[in-house]
């Protein structure tokens, strides 16, 4: 019985765990469809031009100009966005099997051993899913509202929200050992929270910059080439687009876009200052390993970021690090789950003492 018990605790974390690497690969996908400008490839949802895969038959491109006209199918385009729906569809049904299972699990512990409910969360599982349906719904907005810059911006947060959550549940039921008596770091927690809201910050204005199309608006370093002293207006930053019916490729003005590409690089100087300082200190300060292997985790992502970011804009913005660029902003944040949950579980386990 117990090795049942410990095939299927095995395989719950395998679940949660393969769960989190969908998350990253969903996230890099999405990234790669904006990139590519692929976001209107498929001009319906969920499927592509009414068909599950992307209409090549004579009788399925008959029947796409009957139901579309004047529609231009672009295979290729078409492709990277179902490819992404595809392997978002399997991420939501992993976290519902997920959440299904720990409901089930939580019920027997319940049952058996009351004095250890808390080993299996089930909040935490059923607020993913309903995530990844609201996921869902700015998903379709996104297409019916033809990249709406707001839709495109909270599209791109929710991603990076289920990956950190879908993270902070694989370290819950990891239970990897950590040491009591480290003390120093216990007043750290708050820090650590405030570093995730100002990188949340961050990732929310790199996602406004990307649904306006306002990275080539800015190509100088540190700063923007040429007289932006000028033309740069922090209302802009925060400026609606007009109504249109199709926001691919943006529909602000040049000045506007820069000025949200220098609210973007000011903000990161910020973060990475943030995020340093508070990193660097746990390390000083904490004397368990794992809690400073974790800040030292956090201190070279914001590094591999910043090194990228100078080389995106001396490049000229090719795809390949522009995406590395986003999937470094995501390992960033997960590090800095990590690193907060750790200090937390040190916290926790001191009370208890």
């Amino acid at each position: 019985m117990k090795k049942i018990k410990q095939y299927m605790n095995n395989k719950y974390q395998t679940l949660v765990l393969l769960s989190c690497l969908f998350a990253v690969v969903v996230v890099g996908l999405g990234a790669y469809t904006r990139l590519s400008d692929a976001g209107l490839g498929c001009p319906d949802w969920p499927g592509c031009y009414g068909f599950l895969t992307v209409p090549k038959h004579i009788d399925d491109i008959s029947t796409v100009e009957q139901n579309f006209p004047g529609a231009v199918i672009e295979s290729q385009k078409a492709w990277k966005e179902m490819i992404h729906r595809y392997f978002a569809g399997s991420l939501g049904l992993m976290l519902l099997s997920i959440m299904i299972y720990s409901i089930y699990r939580f019920k027997t512990q319940a049952i058996k051993r009351p004095k250890l409910n808390d080993i299996t969360p089930v909040k935490l599982p059923v607020f993913l899913v309903v995530l990844v349906i609201f996921q869902a719904v700015l998903g379709m907005l996104t297409v019916t509202m033809a990249l709406q810059p707001l839709i495109v911006m909270g599209h791109l947060l929710g991603g990076f929200a289920i990956l950190s959550l879908s993270y902070l549940l694989y370290l819950r039921i990891k239970h990897q050992p950590i040491t009591s008596e480290d003390t120093n770091v216990i007043g750290y927690f708050s820090w650590c929270l405030v570093a995730l809201i100002v990188l949340s910050i961050q990732i929310a204005l790199g996602g406004w910059l990307a649904a306006n199309y306002a990275a080539p608006h800015c190509s100088g370093l540190p700063l923007c080439s040429g007289d932006w002293q000028q033309t740069f207006s922090f209302l802009d930053v925060f400026q609606l687009p007009a109504a249109s019916s199709n926001y691919e490729y943006g529909v602000l003005s040049s000045e506007a876009r820069q000025s949200i590409h220098l609210v973007h690089r000011f903000w990161a100087m910020i973060t990475a200052t943030v995020i340093l300082v508070v990193a660097l200190r746990i390390f000083w300060q904490s004397r368990c390993k794992v809690i400073k292997n974790s800040a030292l985790l956090v201190v070279g992502a914001v590094i591999c970021q910043i090194l990228l970011g100078g080389i995106l804009v001396y490049w000229q913005f090719p795809i390949s690090i522009a995406l590395a660029h986003n999937l470094m902003a995501a390992m960033l944040l997960l590090s800095l789950v990590r690193l907060s949950f750790y200090i937390h579980k040190v916290k926790a386990t001191l009370v208890k003492v």
